[in-house]
């Protein structure tokens, strides 16, 4: 080969190089489906959740996250399973009281699998835990043999944090002590980030240190205070570049959640199409 020939096919392959590179800067994700906790449109699922989850539908939402206080609607398992089917929207997962764990476990998962869960997530633990890092160790070896159960019966058991789950307590954060006491393979954990924002922790950082074990997400963004929540779009977290360090994201549930919303429908809406047009 001669020098202009291999001059040539250098230059050559560093373009191709920097088409490459170039492509990988701009390949970019998005969130293939959308979902949102149904605690967000709490006062229109009070007063007719059939027609909120279609007009939740409607918005474009393929996902919601049930409250089982508004699970049943009046209606058997199998009756919701066929409401939401009618609607078009799937239920991967369901928010559930704490003490549900200690009775009739099994029976509340075989409900779970009637209606199409995936998980059964607590989203806070009794009021005593808020005084004793030893009740925290109490309910993650509870969850630990629930989870077990859940796993048999085809549904996974996750816990949710609140504000308060980031403010040290007896000297240790309170999620940090669950999160490290938890096993893994029974129990996963759904991250909000918004309420740990409101709690003065940091996503980011608890997501590089419990990446495998936050497997459903609460998207809640905050103002600037960092003591309420917002619309997505005007809070002062990056919801993208959280998104972006998150591995397998497509098949993790994620979910809206605005709890202090003045129009809950409307807010609902600003959220989904910021969510709909996010690229990160």
């Amino acid at each position: 080969m001669n020098r202009r020939d291999f001059l040539e096919l250098m230059g050559a392959g560093t373009l191709a190089a920097r088409f490459a590179h170039a492509e990988t800067l701009t390949s970019r994700a998005k969130l293939t489906r959308i979902g949102l906790e149904t605690y967000s449109v709490r006062k229109a699922m009070a007063a007719n959740p059939e027609r909120t989850l279609a007009a939740i539908r409607a918005i474009g939402y393929t996902d919601v996250e049930l409250l089982w206080s508004f699970k049943n609607f009046g209606q058997s398992d199998k009756e919701v399973r066929d409401t939401l089917k009618r609607v078009g929207i799937a239920a991967p997962s369901a928010h559930i009281s704490p003490d549900l764990l200690l009775s009739e476990w099994e029976s509340h998962v075989a409900a779970a699998k009637m209606i199409g869960h995936q998980y059964l997530i607590v989203p806070s633990l009794p009021s005593e835990a808020n005084k004793s890092l030893d009740v925290w160790k109490l309910w993650a070896d509870r969850f630990n043999v629930a989870g077990e159960v859940a796993r048999r019966g085809g549904i996974w058991l996750a816990f949710h944090n609140e504000p308060d789950h980031s403010k040290k307590l007896q000297g240790e954060v309170p999620i940090e002590v669950f999160a490290n006491a938890i096993d893994p393979k029974v129990v996963r954990l759904q991250l909000d980030v918004g309420n740990m924002l409101m709690g003065g922790g940091d996503p980011m950082d608890f997501l590089s240190r419990h990446r495998s074990q936050c497997w459903s997400f609460h998207l809640k963004n905050v103002v600037a205070a960092k003591n309420a929540d917002t619309e997505l779009p005007k809070g002062v977290f990056d919801i993208g570049k959280f998104l972006a360090a998150v591995p397998e994201l497509n098949k993790k549930p994620c979910y809206v959640e605005q709890e202090a919303s003045k129009d809950e429908m409307a807010s609902a809406k600003e959220n989904f199409e910021y969510l709909k047009g996010l690229v990160f």
